[in-house]
């Protein structure tokens, strides 16, 4: 059973809206004290033993958060907030902090670049968004719409793979110097399963777009075929009715 470019349309809406609730959660994650927020993180790690260190820590977009009762308690909120536990803006020490973090701006750099693009990446899904409501009606807007979300979605990789890189790495690092850490599954599984989508919105606003193109060209085939059927026909009269002329004179 073939496919309407208004059910791909409102597929690719679906899956769109379901990618920017994602990226959403996970960018407010750390904003309040409160569920569900609270509890989406991208790291958690023992520091108990860092000086001036909570017990047990969380990082955040915007802080880093300790953690009482298994719930983030996050203080005041700073835009690309870093992952550095050695600087200022973190534990501000390098006692007992693991020696990856020392010396390098590579943990530094790496977590302050996932802010824009994650911002940019939301930007262009939520334009995706809009224009994938016209997308079940236009062929132009399905076309759009997909080359918006392709765009949102190259963002979005760019982010995830940051995201991964650095606080996998962090994780390790952490681990090797004998304190606990694990990553925080929900940010991970959000951010990951935000990129599926977008990619899948991607496919189905392209895909519509070629449905409406073949529904174009079909009925066009078809009317040119009707004109061609009425000439024919027109000329075919003209000739019957010159024979009889000619007959009739005879």
């Amino acid at each position: 059973m073939g496919f309407s470019r208004a059910s791909l349309g409102l597929t690719g809406l679906f899956f769109m809206s379901g990618a920017i609730l994602l990226i959403i959660l996970t960018l407010l994650g750390g904003v309040t004290n409160t569920t569900p927020l609270n509890r989406i993180y991208f790291l958690q790690a023992d520091t108990g033993n860092i000086p001036g260190a909570p017990t047990v820590s969380r990082w955040t977009f915007w802080n880093l958060c300790e953690v009482r009762d298994g719930k983030s308690h996050c203080g005041d909120t700073h835009v690309e907030f870093p992952f550095d536990p050695p600087s200022h803006r973190n534990f501000g020490t390098t006692e007992n902090v693991p020696h990856e973090f020392i010396g390098t701006n590579h943990y530094f750099l790496t977590s302050r670049f996932m802010f824009p693009f994650i911002i940019i990446g939301l930007f262009f899904a939520v334009c995706s968004f809009f224009t994938g409501m016209l997308a079940m009606c236009t062929r132009v807007a399905s076309y759009l719409s997909g080359f918006l979300a392709w765009i949102a979605l190259t963002f979005q990789i760019i982010t995830t793979c940051l995201m991964t890189a650095v606080f996998v790495q962090g994780r390790q690092a952490f681990k090797h110097n004998g304190q606990g850490a694990h990553l925080g599954v929900k940010a991970f599984a959000f951010m990951w399963t935000a990129s599926v989508c977008q990619f899948i919105a991607c496919m189905l606003y392209c895909v519509g777009g070629a449905v409406g193109r073949k529904d174009t060209n079909s009925g066009y085939s078809g009317r040119r075929e009707r004109r061609r059927g009425f000439f024919s026909s027109q000329r075919s009269n003209s000739v019957k009715s010159q024979k009889k002329e000619g007959t009739n004179y005879a």
